[in-house]
């Protein structure tokens, strides 16, 4: 159930929370909650202290609503029912084209024309994607657009096989399916759907199709007793200048050779690029500039003295309210639950402080940037591992990147800083090089 657009919500600027208009929206909102419960009769709590992380039944959030008060950042009830607000849909690509288009001739509302929308215009602010006719276009868009315009199935007008593709792809993220599974479920639907259908025939088809949209990783090889990185100066050498050891299980194989360690990095730009490149995303970027807490209460970072401190000691980078404030996170784990069998995985995550904090912290809005592993942890040696996440950070805040905001469709320079690590007393120790036990801890 959608929630009503023209919902009077003033209410909740009302300073005394015991007055009729109060408790009459308070009910209203409670009424609405109730189309959004969990299977136990749970929603989320908008209240001021659990601000939307908290699911409780309706009885308490009406309780804690009238004791805590309902936080007036909370302006779109996305959590109860009410859609994002989205931009007028632009009618005509981003950079114009000088090929001429094929007309679309579906129906179909399809959200995906949005996204290669973004990533076309994304592509395009990128100067070393620009071709010599400056269109910077890619062969690959024009295949995307005409899976885009394609009917899934013969007289099928409300999705495009672009489209569900990309639906069903998302449905087997968030639901963990194996790869062979949804192989198995795309055979199904070829068969029962009606002939001369165009759905995707495996995995990894689909994958193919999508890649262009999505974001991907570099695989950098390490050298075998973590002394540095094949990476930049070091990426044709094939032995440590340390320890002289072979970059190669065996640098003699006929085949394809198998390197000792291989680090995956994410890389942070394109990343950064494509929140703003999103128009579903842009406008968010900015919150902290606008969502700021008028009562002296903290419900943000944003509120916090570090903050405030930060703002006053570099004035220029917060002159443009755009640039991105970031956190990380990392620490190790063994991925197998199997405490008997050695391995650690180090992932390393930063997440953006730009946004609402009932965002910040959901899984979505995380930037996976580092994925260590292999049979110990990397630990005084993490620096190693970190230098492309360093290297990406350190030129972000210094020289910056040039950026398009899809909300107001204009390109602008965005730096970036990180602002704290969040940790745990080995892994803080690991990253910041000091003890973190004995007697001089």
């Amino acid at each position: 159930m959608t929630l009503d657009m023209t919902i009077d919500k003033s209410w909740v600027t009302l300073g005394n929370q015991n007055s009729p208009a109060f408790l009459s929206g308070l009910r209203n909102f409670i009424e609405t909650a109730k189309n959004h419960v969990d299977g136990r009769g749970r929603a989320f709590c908008p209240c001021s202290r659990c601000c939307n992380a908290c699911r409780h039944d309706l009885n308490t959030i009406y309780g804690h609503i009238h004791d805590r008060g309902f936080p007036q950042s909370y302006q779109n009830w996305i959590y109860h029912g009410e859609q994002h607000p989205r931009v007028a849909e632009i009618a005509s690509l981003f950079a114009p084209r000088t090929t001429p288009t094929p007309p679309i001739t579906t129906t179909t509302n399809n959200e995906m024309f949005d996204a290669i929308d973004d990533v076309m215009a994304e592509q395009n602010t990128n100067e070393d994607n620009i071709d010599e006719d400056g269109t910077g276009l890619d062969p690959e868009f024009d295949a995307l657009f005409e899976e885009l315009n394609k009917e899934l199935y013969l007289g099928c007008s409300q999705m495009s096989s672009l489209n569900f593709i990309a639906k069903l792809m998302h449905i087997k993220a968030i639901n963990k399916w194996t790869n062979s599974s949804f192989d198995q479920l795309l055979e199904l639907l070829q068969i029962a759907m009606p002939k001369e259908n165009h759905v995707s025939g495996s995995h990894y088809e689909a994958k193919k199709k999508l890649r262009k949209i999505g974001l991907g990783y570099q695989s950098i090889h390490a050298y075998i007793n973590d002394c540095a990185l094949f990476w930049k100066e070091n990426e044709s050498m094939q032995n440590c200048l340390v320890c002289d050891e072979s970059r190669w299980v065996d640098k003699n194989t006929k085949g394809k050779k198998v390197p000792h360690k291989v680090l995956r990095y994410f890389p942070l730009i394109s990343r950064l690029r494509r929140r703003y490149s999103s128009r579903l995303t842009a406008k968010e970027m900015i919150w902290h500039n606008t969502g700021r807490s008028t009562d002296g209460m903290m419900r943000h970072p944003v509120d916090g003295k570090a903050w405030q401190d930060f703002d006053e000691r570099y004035r220029d980078f917060v002159k443009e309210p755009r640039n991105v404030r970031l956190g990380l996170a990392a620490d190790g784990f063994n991925p197998f639950g199997n405490m008997s069998q050695t391995y650690s995985m180090w992932p390393v995550v930063l997440t953006t402080y730009n946004i609402p904090s009932w965002l910040c912290m959901k899984k979505s809005s995380f930037m996976l940037t580092l994925l260590i592993l292999w049979p110990k942890s990397p630990s005084k040696d993490i620096d190693v591992y970190l230098r492309p996440l360093v290297d990406e950070l350190k030129m972000l805040w210094a020289e910056g990147v040039q950026v398009r905001d899809a909300s107001t469709k204009t390109v602008f320079r965005m730096h970036a800083a990180l602002l704290w690590t969040i940790n745990d007393y080995p892994a803080r120790s690991s990253l910041s090089g000091w003890s973190g036990q004995g007697y001089k801890a």
